[in-house]
C-alpha cells in the first residue's frame, strides 16, 4: 500500500521579501519548512504528499513549487489561481505546465467565495475546468447546498471537497456533523470526491475515535471509496500523524483491504492526476 497524504501546508515567515498579503495571520506557526514535511513523510513511510499552499500566503504558490521541484517524486501542488486577476485567462491556459503543479484550490467557504462561483463574469473559469478536467479542491466549509447551482451549470467539475465539507474552525463531535446530508447529496455528481483529510480534528474522544465512525461510514456508503481521500492537514492536526493514518488502516472494521488501498493513497493518484 502506497501511502498518499491528499493535504499537507509548507510556508516560509512573513519578511520584506516574501511578503504576506497586508492582514494575513497563521494559527499555525511562523513556518513549516519543506525540510520538516519531508521528515514527518519519512518517519511514517508516507510515500507522497500534495502541498496546498495556505491561505495567509495569499496566491503565491512558489514556495510549494519549490518543493515540487527539489522532491518531484515526493511532492506535488494544488496551488491557488486569482480568478480575478487581469491575467488569470492566460495562467489558467498554462497552469499545469509549471513542474509539479496538479490543480487549483477555490475557497467557496463564505459569500465572497460563493459568488465567484456563481458570478457570470467568471464563469469561463469554471467552463474552462470542466473542459479539461481540472482537479479542483475546493474549501466549502458547511456550504455544501450552495454549490449545487455550480454543479448544475458544469456537473463535469472535478471536484475533490476539502476537510469532507466540514468547518475546521468549527464544532467536534456530532455537532460537526449536523449539514451531513448536503455533503452526501454531492455524490450525485459522479465527479465529485472527498477529502476525508484532518477528520480527528472534528473529536474529543481519543484514539480510535469512535465518533467518526458513523459519518465516515455514510460518506464511505455515498460516495466509496474510490472517491475518498485520506489526508492530515497535518500543521492543524490535534493528534499525532500515525493516529490519523490508523483511523483509516486499522480502526474502521466496515473498511476492507482494497478499499483501505483506495483511500489512503489511489484515490489520491487517481483524483489528483498524480500517477503511481
Amino acid at each position: 500500500m502506497q501511502l498518499i497524504d491528499s493535504q499537507i501546508h509548507v510556508w516560509l515567515p512573513n519578511t520584506p521579501d516574501r511578503p504576506w498579503p497586508p492582514g494575513a495571520i497563521s494559527r499555525q506557526g511562523e513556518a513549516y519548512s519543506i525540510e520538516q514535511a519531508l521528515a514527518l513523510l519519512d518517519e511514517h513511510e508516507v510515500s507522497r504528499a500534495i502541498l496546498v499552499p495556505p491561505s495567509w500566503v495569499g496566491f503565491d504558490n512558489s514556495y510549494a513549487l519549490e518543493a515540487a521541484r527539489q522532491h518531484p517524486d515526493r511532492f506535488a501542488v494544488i496551488g491557488r489561481l486569482d480568478i480575478t486577476a487581469a491575467d488569470a485567462r492566460q495562467r489558467l491556459a498554462s497552469w499545469l505546465d509549471e513542474p509539479g503543479m496538479l490543480g487549483i484550490r477555490m475557497m467557496l467557504n463564505d459569500d465572497k467565495g460563493l459568488a465567484l462561483a456563481n458570478d457570470p463574469r467568471h464563469d469561463w473559469f469554471w467552463a474552462e475546468c470542466e473542459r479539461t478536467q481540472m482537479p479542483l479542491k475546493v474549501f466549502l466549509a458547511g456550504r455544501g447546498k450552495d454549490i449545487h447551482p455550480l454543479l448544475g451549470r458544469h456537473p463535469g467539475l472535478r471536484i475533490i471537497l476539502d476537510h469532507s465539507a466540514r468547518d475546521p474552525r468549527g464544532q467536534q463531535d456530532e455537532a460537526a456533523w449536523a449539514d451531513l446530508d448536503d455533503t452526501l447529496a454531492l455524490a450525485d455528481y459522479a465527479n465529485v470526491s472527498v477529502k476525508v483529510s484532518s477528520l480527528p480534528c472534528f473529536s474529543s474522544q481519543p484514539y480510535p475515535f469512535p465518533v467518526l465512525h458513523e459519518p465516515i461510514r455514510k460518506i464511505y456508503e455515498a460516495f466509496g471509496a474510490q472517491r475518498m481521500l485520506w489526508g492530515s492537514d497535518f500543521t492543524r492536526l490535534t493528534v499525532p500523524y500515525e493516529q490519523n493514518i490508523r483511523l483509516f488502516t486499522e480502526g474502521l472494521a466496515f473498511l476492507t483491504r482494497q478499499d483501505v488501498d483506495w483511500i489512503m493513497g489511489k484515490s489520491a493518484a487517481h483524483w489528483c492526476g498524480w500517477k503511481i
